[in-house]
């Protein structure tokens, strides 16, 4: 047993010195300068006289201090209507003259009764053979250009012009655009398939008849946009119109409802709102890209200073890179429908109104007063639930799927959770009290699951909002923050993950990009190593400790 106890000590003596006793230290690499590339200005478009409170055509424009504001032409035409503008006005616009149709006054009550909208769909950046690679595309981030399909309003001129030069036309964007109508209209929905798949309108939510008693071969006509109980699908280049007249006033939501799985997670969603039936009520149609309502209703106006939509989307970057593959219909409709498994899909981009951080920076920020009510209409178009959180603030959830919540047991909360297809309504108070608010600021606004503050994983990105205080704002909306620069944000390689994390923040360059290759997970950043000579004495010793400990004869021990 003496020379088993040797044999043990004289192994562990070796490992110690193999170890321990022939290592040296190698300081890890100096930083290298970063290159951060061309960063795109915060606020680039200059439309000053956008953000501006005025009247068009008889319409009040509520001011729109954010960078990048409706187009008030545009606003106007959607309250009027695109019948009752004037050609200057319309000419303003990229609308086509049918796009918003305003009928009669049934109930004389000064406004129109009978509207009727007309939708296109619409491709962004999809594969097209003719379009140089230098040609911008629509954008939810620095670099980030997922395909989509989109409902947007019709519109006029060429479509070839308008997929080429879509930065140029701002109706061509995700989301479809929220839709608004009165409580009472007699409404119609036509869907010209501009597109080259199948599509279909389901109101989901909405106060509508299941068929439309009209002259067909079969006695009826399918009016619920569903081809798999009671219609036909709408193929490309035709088009279909659904009638219906709500009786019940809410935040509810439309889709296509072909190949749903696919088409509503590829874009084919929006809000849709009922307003409460008021006089003299002109309601703004077409709210595009969700957002700010420039023209609330008279109903929204009797209880809150302003309105916003609010849609949320995630998105896997499988799926819609898809339709950039191939610009032949039949291979897209095999790729997406039955080689793309939906069950396998995972997230990689998280949108608010059509954008990723810090895009929604642009468009998407929640611009308030001290001492204001402030509706907030939420919609969920995506897979995953949403956990919204406010910083410095509570919400007062008022309603869920566009029926109003017992004013009693209204729920306060910091936190909110709205399901996929959900809507809920909520009432952002800015009064100074610690419960509602807790001051004027620049407050973060995003879903607390963390993954949906991503962009394919970078962080920060996906549906990061604010609340500004418009003391906080300058005069190019931009957010007059403390800390760091977003400058690093607005560029291509911070979401290519070319450009260190904290490189907004660390001004010394401690954590620069290095020459080595990154250190995997688990290891050191120090080396060790060891010389030659001496790694070979150390194995000779300890292959020495093993053949005597193997050669050791077996002592069996016996009880006592």
């Amino acid at each position: 047993m003496s020379v088993l106890r040797f044999s043990i000590a004289g192994g562990l003596l070796i490992l110690a010195s193999l170890v321990h006793a022939q290592t040296e230290y190698k300081a890890p690499a100096a930083s290298q300068q970063v290159d951060l590339g061309k960063a795109e200005p915060f606020c680039p478009e200059g439309k000053a006289e956008w953000r501006k409170k005025q009247v068009i055509e008889g319409v009040t424009i509520e001011e729109s201090p954010v960078c990048s504001p409706d187009n008030p032409y545009e606003v106007a035409a959607f309250v009027k209507g695109t019948n009752n503008v004037s050609m200057e006005t319309l000419m303003h616009t990229d609308l086509a003259p049918d796009a918003v149709v305003m009928g009669k006054d049934l109930d004389g009550d000064g406004d129109p009764d009978e509207v009727h909208i007309r939708l296109e769909v619409m491709e962004l950046n999809g594969r097209s053979p003719d379009m140089p690679d230098t040609v911008p595309g629509y954008a939810i981030a620095p670099g980030i250009q997922p395909g989509f399909w989109v409902f947007t309003p019709k519109t006029r001129g060429m479509s070839t012009k308008s997929f080429i030069d879509i930065q140029a036309n701002p109706l061509l964007r995700l989301p479809a655009p929220a839709i608004r109508v009165e409580q009472g209209d007699k409404v119609k929905i036509t869907l010209e398939n501009t597109h080259y798949l199948p599509h279909s309108i389901h109101l989901h939510g909405v106060d509508h008849p299941f068929y439309l008693d009209h002259p067909m071969p079969t006695g009826y006509q399918g009016n619920d946009g569903v081809p798999e109980t009671n219609e036909f699908l709408v193929m490309p280049g035709e088009s279909k119109t659904y009638e219906f007249t709500p009786r019940q006033a809410g935040t509810m939501f439309y889709h296509c409802h072909v190949q749903a799985n696919v088409h509503i997670a590829m874009g084919l969603a929006g809000i849709f709102v009922v307003e409460e039936n008021r006089p003299n009520n002109w309601v703004q149609t077409f709210n595009v890209g969700a957002g700010h309502v420039r023209h609330p209703s008279v109903a929204v106006l009797e209880h809150y200073n302003r309105e916003y939509d609010l849609q949320y989307m995630d998105s896997d970057r499988e799926m819609h890179n898809l339709i950039q593959t191939s610009n032949d219909p039949r291979v897209i409709a095999r790729a997406m429908h039955q080689t793309y498994d939906m069950t396998d899909a995972a997230a990689d981009y998280f949108t608010l109104n059509g954008h990723s951080f810090p895009y929604t920076l642009r468009d998407s920020l929640i611009v308030v007063e001290p001492n204001e009510n402030v509706k907030l209409r939420v919609l969920n178009s995506g897979e995953d639930s949403l956990a919204l959180h406010t910083h410095g603030h509570t919400f007062t959830i008022t309603h869920y799927d566009g029926i109003e919540h017992n004013p009693a047991a209204q729920i306060t909360r910091d936190t909110v959770v709205v399901g996929s297809a959900q809507r809920v309504d909520l009432r952002l108070n800015t009064v100074d009290d610690g419960l509602h608010s807790s001051g004027p600021g620049i407050w973060m606004f995003h879903a607390h699951n963390e993954k949906a503050v991503t962009t394919d994983g970078m962080y920060p990105g996906g549906d990061i909002s604010l609340i500004v205080y418009r003391s906080f704002l300058d005069e190019n909306g931009v957010p007059m923050a403390h800390g760091e620069d977003l400058k690093p944000y607005f560029t291509k390689a911070f979401y290519e993950k070319k450009v260190p994390v904290w490189i907004a923040s660390d001004k010394e360059g401690w954590f620069g990009e290095v020459a080595e290759e990154p250190v995997s997970a688990g290891s050191s950043s120090a080396s060790v190593s060891v010389s030659s000579p001496k790694l070979f004495i150390g194995l000779a010793l300890l292959a020495v400790f093993v053949a005597v400990l193997v050669g050791l004869p077996r002592v069996k021990l016996k009880r006592p």
